[in-house]
């Protein structure tokens, strides 16, 4: 049952990326290739969100909070404020290039990974880690309340070292 929600997301996301523009043509430079996936959901390359891009796209598929993506930005002299992050994040998943993963009432991780798959919490680190298996699979669906339909799973595992 995952697997076809999973199929519906990802469906969903190549539409509305295809409906705010073109695909983009990745090419290996992060600079351009962030350009290109911020003209593609038809937002603005300004310099503030290609910085921020080339923070987050730049090192392949990984998990942020926002307070970390400050801390780089800082880090690489990006001049850039903590309430601009959190509003490049929230456009950045608004428009399907991150997904927002919430752990608890008080973290949330912008996953760059916008595909279909699940996550493991290591509580000692306050790490979000990627669960390597592709087909788990939900055995029973909860009903859905008339009017609603199910737009994602997101499945979070949490775990901790033995004691």
């Amino acid at each position: 049952m995952i697997d076809s929600v999973a199929q519906t997301n990802d469906d969903a996301a190549t539409v509305a990326a295809i409906n705010h523009g073109r695909q983009p043509a990745l090419t290996g430079c992060p600079w351009h290739d962030v350009n290109e996936m911020l003209q593609s959901v038809g937002l603005r390359p300004t310099r503030q969100r290609m910085a921020l891009g080339w923070l987050l796209f730049g090192k392949g598929a990984r998990h942020l909070t926002a307070e970390m993506l400050y801390e780089e930005a800082t880090l690489a002299k990006v001049p850039v404020s903590l309430a601009t992050v959190y509003n490049t994040l929230n456009q950045l998943t608004e428009s399907g290039l991150l997904r927002q993963v919430s752990v608890d009432g008080t973290k949330t991780y912008f996953d760059t990974n916008v595909t279909a798959h699940h996550h493991y919490y290591l509580e000692n680190n306050h790490e979000l880690v990627d669960i390597p298996d592709p087909h788990m699979v939900l055995q029973k669906m909860p009903d859905v309340p008339e009017g609603y339909e199910i737009s994602r799973i997101d499945m979070v595992v949490r775990l901790r070292k033995k004691r």
